[in-house]
Order: C-alpha cells, then structure tokens, then sequence
C-alpha cells in the first residue's frame, strides 16, 4: 500500500455529501430524479392546479345571456349586433362578461332537409342547455317554434312581459305569437301500434314574439318569419325581455 495515498472506498461506503460532492452536474440532476421522482411531481401537479385555479379566476367571465339560433343562419354583421351589439346598449364589462351564442342548431323532421343529420344532437344540446339553465333565449324559424312549443319549454310570453316591462307589451302586443303545447298524447302507444288513432290533450298561450318588425332583423333579409321565445326556466328573466326590448330599439 502506498502510505501517501488514500485507499479506495466503494460507493457504498462514502456518505451522502461525500457522493454527492463526487458527482458532476448531470449526475447530480440524475441522482435527485431518481430518489425525489415522485415530491417533484406532487409539487408540479399541486403548482399546476394552483396557477390554473388563479388563471380561470382572473379570467373568468359570466354569461349575461345564452340564446341559440335554431334553423336560422346569421351573418357576421347581424351576429356582431345581436350579440356584441347588446353588450354595449347596456354599457356591460366586456372584460367580465359576455354573450353566449349558440349557432349551428338545428331542428327538422324532414329527412329531405340538408340539416336533418343535425337534429339528433341538437336535441341532446337544447336538452342539456336547458336541465343546467344555460339556454334563455331562442331565435328560430316556425319548425323549430313548433318543436319548442309542443314540449312545453316557453314561457307565457303575454304574462312575462305584462309583469316585467309593462310599456314593452303594449309596444309588441301585436307581434306576440299563440302556439300549442302537448301536455300529453299516445305517441309512444303509436310506435308499437301504428294501427292506433292518434290522441292528444293540448294547450294554447302566447309563447312567443315575431321579429318581423324588428329593425335589425327584418334588415337581415330572411325569407320566412323568425321568431323569439324565451325559455320557462330560465333564471335570468329580466335580461330576456331586455334582449328583446334591445332587438325592436333600433
């Protein structure tokens, strides 16, 4: 043995600063990947869950209205008023609030419509929208008027607007639209039993407001009548027939 020299220790035998003060950058990194692996992911996710909790509270935004257009298309002009357009006639935040549009929605029976493939998914959308309140208006032609009517999911428009706006009733009486609600039939009997006579109890009220003197839309140029219902369980009421007061003030 060399009396000047140190002996050679194996790894086992050194302690952890004298491993760790052996060992090179890259090592070092790989040392404290392979044994602190799992603290540095509960941290990354625990830091991750934090600042995407900060980031959604920072920029989150309430919906101040959600409206669909059911079989109604709309250009990018009409869409701006309509939406955007409302925003700023009622001076709303912007950086805290916005319009919730849905497009794209379609109801029809007529398997000859381009548009029937959609009808399906959009009565699971209409469905979902309105079990967690999030669909308080629709603008829709008179097919999908019908739909809405006949399932029952619009309000009493005459009674809604003699009790909120009172002056905006008596500006659109004559605009507002009777339909008919289907409070029970045989239609499920029908479909093992075609052979039965179909039967139905029904309703009549006003439900809904043609917008055919609407300035707005009626400069849109649409062939057939639109129409605007409100929705029965919506909890944002006031802000409906403001929309709709909005719609007719141009």
């Amino acid at each position: 043995m060399n009396p000047g020299k140190e002996p050679h220790r194996s790894l086992e035998s050194l302690t952890e600063k004298e491993k760790w003060d052996s060992m090179n950058n890259a090592r070092r990194a790989q040392y404290i990947w392979d044994y602190y692996k799992l603290p540095i992911l509960i941290v990354c996710i625990v830091l991750y869950m934090i600042g995407y909790s900060v980031y959604r509270h920072v920029t989150h935004r309430d919906t101040v209205l959600y409206t669909a257009l059911i079989n109604v298309s709309v250009g990018s002009d009409l869409e701006s008023q309509i939406t955007d357009g409302f925003l700023a006639d009622q001076e709303i935040d912007t950086a805290k609030n916005m319009f919730t549009l849905y497009s794209g929605w379609y109801l029809t029976d007529d398997e000859l419509n381009e548009y029937h493939e959609y009808t399906y998914a959009t009565r699971m959308k209409v469905l979902a929208a309105i079990d967690n309140e999030q669909l308080d208006v629709v603008i829709m032609n008179r097919e999908a008027f019908d739909a809405f009517a006949q399932n029952g999911y619009l309000c009493n428009m005459e009674e809604l607007l003699r009790e909120t706006d009172p002056g905006l009733y008596g500006q659109l009486k004559d605009c507002i639209v009777e339909n008919m609600e289907i409070l029970e039939d045989n239609a499920q009997d029908l479909v093992l039993d075609p052979t039965l006579e179909y039967v139905s109890k029904t309703t009549e009220y006003p439900m809904a407001v043609d917008l055919s003197d609407a300035e707005m839309i009626r400069a849109a140029g649409f062939e057939d009548a639109v129409y605007l219902g409100i929705l029965g369980n919506t909890p944002r009421r006031e802000t409906a027939v403001t929309y709709l007061k909005y719609l007719f003030s141009l």
